[in-house]
């Protein structure tokens, strides 16, 4: 079939990706930092740009770079929630041709180096592999917050199995009542309200609801774990809407030493990077407000 119909621009966006934005606080000899990656988007009348080549209606992404900069002065970055919303507003109420404005945060952290017991005032040793996550979007209709945290790898060493699985004739995977569970959790929370939130406080208990999960949950499989994980969180942090969670599943094979004459009594695993299981599971509230443009990238 030969399509005929006109060409159209049905959607567009552009923004400053990645601007590796460092704030330290030196107000006594006990100094602070915080240390973020940011990256602006918006979206509004800019289709000229696109399909003219004109630029009147456009901010430039160095303008937008620029304003992530200023703002770690003018705003701060006592916690990067605030910053976020500060910086979406900020394009949302003073560029005219803006409609939305989403601000993405990704929050690394520092620990203060210790010598000989005592914390060292300005010298820090850079936590993870995980990440804090912020993304804030900001429109005509309202703000919306999705906070976050990515590459929080996780392993037990039993307390999992595998069994009774659907078989095929491709089936060769043996089931087990005992095996490691590992993962790099990818989590994402939106907030069903902002006001009066301690941004600190909610992210460091979902963090410590996801951990005590992850550890106490027998479990039959990583879907049972997430949804586990996912409905704690809920649970106990009324102000959230909904969870994301994705995990792969890092897969753990006992290794053969039997060739060696050697026992392996599920002490020794070769860990397999790839392929690798890819979970996922969404849990929201019944009565959650609308999520609106929340999760639009």
């Amino acid at each position: 079939m030969a399509l005929t119909g006109p060409i159209m621009l049905t959607d567009n966006r552009y923004g400053k990706a990645e601007n590796r934005v460092v704030r330290f606080y030196k107000e006594n000899a006990r100094h602070e930092i915080r240390d973020v990656n940011v990256t602006t988007t918006l979206r509004g009348d800019f289709e000229a740009a696109y399909t003219e080549g004109d630029q009147r209606q456009v901010l430039p992404t160095d303008t937008q770079k620029n304003t992530a900069f200023a703002f770690a002065k003018k705003v701060g970055i006592d916690t990067v929630e605030d910053y976020a919303i500060a910086v979406a507003k900020h394009f949302l109420d003073t560029v005219e041709p803006v409609a939305s404005a989403r601000v993405d945060v990704e929050s690394y952290g520092w620990q203060r180096v210790s010598i000989n017991g005592a914390e060292h005032d300005h010298t820090w040793v850079r936590q993870g592999p995980e990440v804090r996550t912020v993304a804030v979007t900001a429109t005509g209709a309202g703000t919306w917050l999705i906070g976050g945290i990515t590459d929080l790898v996780l392993l037990k060493s039993t307390g999992s199995e595998f069994a009774d699985f659907l078989v095929d004739e491709y089936t060769t995977l043996a089931p087990t009542d005992d095996r490691v569970l590992a993962t790099s959790l990818d989590v994402r929370w939106r907030f069903a309200e902002l006001d009066g939130v301690d941004w600190d406080e909610v992210y460091a208990g979902i963090r410590a609801t996801l951990l005590e999960l992850f550890a106490t949950t027998y479990s039959r499989a990583l879907q049972q774990t997430l949804y586990a994980m996912g409905t704690a969180v809920l649970e106990r942090f009324p102000m959230l809407a909904e969870i994301r969670l994705s995990a792969p599943n890092k897969h753990h094979f006992d290794y053969d030493l039997d060739r060696f004459e050697i026992e392996n009594k599920g002490e020794v695993f070769w860990a397999a990077d790839r392929p690798y299981g890819s979970i996922h599971a969404t849990l929201q509230r019944a009565d959650a407000p609308d999520a609106g443009t929340a999760w639009s990238a």
